[in-house]
């Protein structure tokens, strides 16, 4: 063999060598590459869930706020709803055959809290009726128109100083807060 074959051999030996060492290293390059191409697209696939599971979570949120401001919202109607009718209904009591017997409460209680009552109030359309409530009770008072005071009676004491107001509608706003909060309960159940 010639010294030009066995420098050609050599270096063939030499290249295969180097070719083989590329090729790993090559293979090594690829290797890592994919990893770390797949350590990325997991940790983009977990924030992306992470993403997702947080954006449901402030959906569901808003949502169930929504849905709770709606429930609010049509309680606080049907709540206005029920007054005003409780209000109609003791408004058009004041009509029936048994209302003089109201007035007679009313102003008992009225005449307990202010004994020295000369003067009673009422509206128009209740003065009859607060006659023969008085006719019952077998007092006599003056009987004076004040529009103000409806479904119910407005005793006043000597001289004009004092007063009591007892009406159907002002207990009806008294016992709002009350009431309100048991038909808020009675709504929530339906």
């Amino acid at each position: 063999m010639s010294l030009g074959d066995i420098l050609e051999k050599e270096i063939q030996g030499e290249i295969t060598q180097i070719r083989s060492g590329a090729q790993d290293k090559a293979a090594q390059i690829v290797a890592s590459a994919q990893e770390r191409a797949q350590s990325m697209i997991e940790g983009r696939k977990r924030a992306l869930d992470s993403d997702y599971a947080a954006g449901l979570t402030r959906a569901r949120s808003a949502a169930d706020l929504d849905s709770n401001a709606q429930r609010l919202a049509a309680s606080d109607t049907l709540q206005v709803k029920a007054f005003q009718t409780a209000q109609q209904f003791i408004a058009s009591m004041t009509n029936a055959p048994e209302y003089p017997q109201v007035l007679t409460k009313l102003i008992e209680e009225g005449l307990n809290a202010l004994p020295t009552a000369e003067v009673i109030e009422t509206s128009a359309g209740e003065q009859d009726a607060v006659r023969q409530a008085l006719g019952s009770l077998g007092r006599q008072m003056d009987v004076r128109v004040n529009d103000t005071v409806k479904t119910g009676v407005r005793l006043v004491g000597s001289g004009g100083k004092t007063s009591v107001q007892n009406t159907l509608l002002g207990r009806l706003e008294a016992a709002r807060p009350t009431l309100s909060a048991e038909v808020s309960h009675m709504l929530a159940e339906v």
